[in-house]
C-alpha cells in the first residue's frame, strides 16, 4: 500500500502523520508552536522553529512507520517569510495571517488600485523587506508551503501551490503567474516570488527527511480540509476552530475578479492537478472557538472546552439570553469590523448554563450565515453540510447547526481533516488514488438531522437576523473600513 507522510502547520501547532489509500491517519506526532503578539494586532512566529520542528516531526513519523512514498503539505495560507536565498536564514520574523500591522498600509494602497487585506501577504511581504533594508531582488518570498518545500528540499525547490498563490494578493486573475502591477506598486522584485506549481503532482524531492520521499501535494488549510472531508467535486464544509470557515466546491469555472463577492464570500482555488484548477468559494465567521476561549481564560465561567455542551444540556433553554459571536467583528456576510459581540437579554435569573448556551447556540447560528450566502453567493442548494476542527466534537453545537441550517450535518471522522487531505491529495499527485477513489471515502462519526420544524427555524433565524443588527456597527469608524 502506497503511503503519504502529511506535514500540517495550523496557526498555533505542526502535526505530521501517515495516511494510507483507505483513507486511514496513523502515526501522528504534533507540537505547538511559539507564538507572540509583540503589540496590540501584531502576530509573530519563529520561521526557523517552524522548519526544525517540521523536521523533526516528519522523521519520527517516518522512522516510527517505516518510511512513506510520498509527502503532502498543508498550512495556514498567508503568513508570511521573506529569507535570504544564500544563507536559508530569515530576515524577520514569520508575521501570522492574522497580524494586523498593515491595516494602514492596506487603506492607502487602494488609491493605487490595490484591493488588499491585511490577512493577505502582499503587504506583509513589503514590511519585511523594508525592514530588512536590503533590495527585494536579493531575498525571497515564502508562505509556509514554500518555506518548509525550500528546507525539506535542501534549498532545491522555491515553490508555491495555486490553493495557497490564490489568496496571497500577489497573482494575477487565473493564477498562473504573479500580477506585476501589483508588484511595482509594492515594489517587490519578480525574482523573490516562487515557482507557481499545480496543488497535485510531482514537485521535488524531500532530500532532508529519511528516504528523500517525492513532495506530490502543496495545499492550503482549507482547501486540504475540504478534499479530506471527500468534497471534491460537489458539497461543502465548516471547519469549526477559533473562527469558523465553510468551502464550497465551485468547479472548474473561474471568477471573473479576486476580491470578494457581494454576498460576502471570496473566490478560492480548491486545487489544481494537471493545470486544471477547481474552484470554490469561501465564507468566514471571525470568532468561534475563540468565544470558547473567552469564556474560560477571561471569564472564568468554564474550566475547559468539554464542559460547554453538559453546560448547555443542563438547561432546556438559554431562557431568553443571545449572544452574538462578534468578538473581533462580523465576518461573511456583513464585514463589519466595528461590529461588537454583545449577550441580551439577561436577568438576574440567569445562569452559567444558559450564557454556555447562548454562545453555542451563536455560533451555530454564524454558521448558518455561512450557509446562507454559500446558497445566495452560487444558487446551489446544499442537501449535507460536512464539519470538523475542535468545536466538531461538540455534540449540541453540531445539533444546533442542523437545526438553525435545515440541513443534515455530517461529523468528520478525523477532527483534524486537514492532514487527511494532504496526505489523499499526495498520494492523488502520485497516481495512487483517483479524485473519484477519494469521493468513495467518506466516513462520517455521526450524521445529525434537524430537530425543528420550518416555521419554528424560519422564526429563529429571522429573530437572529433582528438580533445581528444591534451589534453592527458598534464602532462606526471601524465599520466603514472595506477591503
Amino acid at each position: 500500500m502506497v503511503r503519504a507522510l502529511a506535514i500540517d502547520v495550523g496557526t498555533s501547532s505542526i502535526r505530521t502523520a501517515i495516511v494510507d489509500t483507505d483513507g486511514k491517519v496513523t502515526h501522528a506526532h504534533h507540537q505547538r508552536l511559539s507564538l507572540t503578539t509583540p503589540n496590540p494586532g501584531e502576530v509573530e512566529l519563529d520561521g526557523v522553529e517552524i522548519a526544525r520542528l517540521a523536521l523533526e516531526l516528519a522523521t519520527r513519523t517516518l522512522n516510527e512507520a517505516g518510511g512513506a512514498d510520498v509527502v503532502g503539505i498543508t498550512n495556514q495560507r498567508a503568513t508570511t517569510i521573506v529569507f535570504d536565498p544564500v544563507t536559508g536564514v530569515p530576515v524577520g520574523p514569520a508575521l501570522g495571517w492574522q497580524d494586523l500591522r498593515t491595516v494602514i498600509d492596506c487603506l492607502v494602497l487602494q488609491g493605487d488600485g490595490l484591493r488588499l487585506a491585511p490577512n493577505q501577504s502582499a503587504t506583509k511581504a513589503r514590511w519585511l523587506v523594508r525592514q530588512s533594508g536590503r533590495d527585494s531582488s536579493e531575498l525571497r518570498f515564502a508562505t509556509i508551503e514554500t518555506w518548509l518545500a525550500w528546507n525539506l528540499s535542501g534549498g532545491a525547490l522555491h515553490v508555491t501551490d495555486r490553493s495557497n498563490a490564490g489568496v496571497n494578493g500577489l497573482v494575477a486573475l487565473g493564477v498562473e503567474e504573479w500580477d506585476q502591477h501589483a508588484l511595482a506598486v509594492l515594489d517587490l522584485d519578480a525574482a523573490m516570488m516562487p515557482t507557481i506549481v499545480d496543488t497535485m503532482g510531482s514537485i521535488g524531492h524531500a532530500t532532508s527527511l529519511p528516504g528523500a520521499p517525492m513532495i506530490t501535494a502543496l495545499v492550503g488549510d482549507q482547501s486540504a480540509s475540504l478534499f479530506g472531508q471527500s468534497c471534491v467535486s460537489r458539497g461543502a464544509k465548516i471547519t469549526f476552530g477559533t473562527g469558523a470557515m465553510l468551502d464550497m466546491v465551485r468547479g472548474t469555472g473561474g471568477p471573473d475578479r479576486m476580491t470578494r463577492f457581494a454576498s460576502g464570500c471570496f473566490p478560492v482555488v480548491l486545487r489544481s492537478l494537471d493545470h486544471e484548477l477547481i474552484w470554490g468559494i469561501e465564507g468566514i465567521v471571525l470568532s468561534a472557538g475563540a468565544c470558547i476561549e473567552w469564556l474560560k481564560d477571561d471569564l472564568g465561567l468554564i474550566t475547559n472546552a468539554e464542559e460547554t455542551e453538559s453546560l448547555a444540556e443542563s438547561v432546556s433553554s438559554a431562557e431568553g439570553v443571545t449572544f452574538v459571536p462578534a468578538l473581533s467583528g462580523l465576518g461573511t456576510p456583513q464585514w463589519d469590523f466595528g461590529a461588537r459581540g454583545g449577550f441580551f437579554g439577561i436577568t438576574r435569573g440567569s445562569t452559567k448554563a444558559h450564557m454556555v448556551r447562548a454562545v453555542l447556540e451563536g455560533i451555530a447560528q454564524r454558521g448558518a450565515d455561512l450557509v446562507d450566502a454559500a446558497h445566495e453567493e452560487t444558487g446551489q442548494t446544499l442537501e449535507e453540510i460536512r464539519v470538523d476542527g475542535g468545536m466538531s466534537d461538540n455534540r449540541f453545537l453540531v445539533q444546533c447547526l442542523a437545526d438553525f441550517t435545515g440541513l443534515r450535518v455530517a461529523v468528520s471522522s478525523e477532527r483534524e481533516a486537514t492532514t487527511r487531505g494532504a496526505g489523499l491529495m499526495a498520494l492523488v499527485g502520485h497516481g495512487a488514488l483517483s479524485i473519484d477513489d477519494v469521493e468513495g471515502l467518506w466516513s462520517p462519526s455521526a450524521v445529525l438531522t434537524p430537530s425543528i420544524d420550518d416555521g419554528t427555524r424560519r422564526r429563529c433565524r429571522d429573530e437572529w437576523a433582528a438580533l445581528v443588527t444591534r451589534v453592527e456597527k458598534t464602532i462606526p469608524e471601524l465599520s466603514s473600513v472595506e477591503f
